[in-house]
């Protein structure tokens, strides 16, 4: 989804108003709307105004630190984790792969326990959470783009082959 195209659906939301948004920024209701528009190559393309998130997204390409996005994630209530690169080899096998997250979710639940054992979890316990926590949403990440890129196809035909 193109940014231009979040900040509309964000703008039809019942929460606020394009003329709310213009008022509580101090800008005017037209560059609001265009923010809202393709930002076009060339005249007459678009609304020729790069919106806010064109322009956070330039900040990170030109600063390449990811804090940006960090604070934007705490923002949001969320938190920013990084896709692994690919890891899509040939050969790449789906059972192992599927054992593995078993694994470190097994791990997870154990840090867990380790860390509630006393009826608390420190700081300590809690970064440590969160660290095993991020390594297995990244695993994870990478095992369904290995999926998504087909790395997995000629398991499945296999699998059928064999079945049929």
């Amino acid at each position: 989804m193109e940014s231009h195209e979040i900040l509309k659906r964000a703008f039809d939301s019942p929460q606020t108003s394009p003329k709310q948004i213009a008022a509580e920024m101090g800008v005017s209701l037209s560059l609001v709307y265009k923010w809202a528009q393709p930002d076009g190559d060339g005249p007459g393309t678009g609304s020729g105004s790069k919106n806010p998130l064109d322009r956070v997204a330039e900040l990170l390409d030109l600063t390449h630190d990811t804090a940006i996005v960090e604070w934007l994630c705490q923002r949001a209530n969320g938190y920013f984790v990084r896709n692994p690169k690919s890891s899509c080899q040939k050969g790449y096998e789906v059972v192992p792969a599927t054992h593995e997250i078993v694994q470190q979710f097994a791990g997870l639940l154990s840090v867990i326990s380790q860390a509630a054992i006393d009826n608390s979890i420190s700081d300590a316990e809690s970064a440590q959470i969160r660290k095993v926590w991020d390594g297995l949403k990244s695993f994870c990440e990478g095992f369904v783009r290995c999926c998504e890129e087909g790395d997995f196809q000629p398991i499945q035909k296999e699998l059928i082959r064999k079945r049929g």
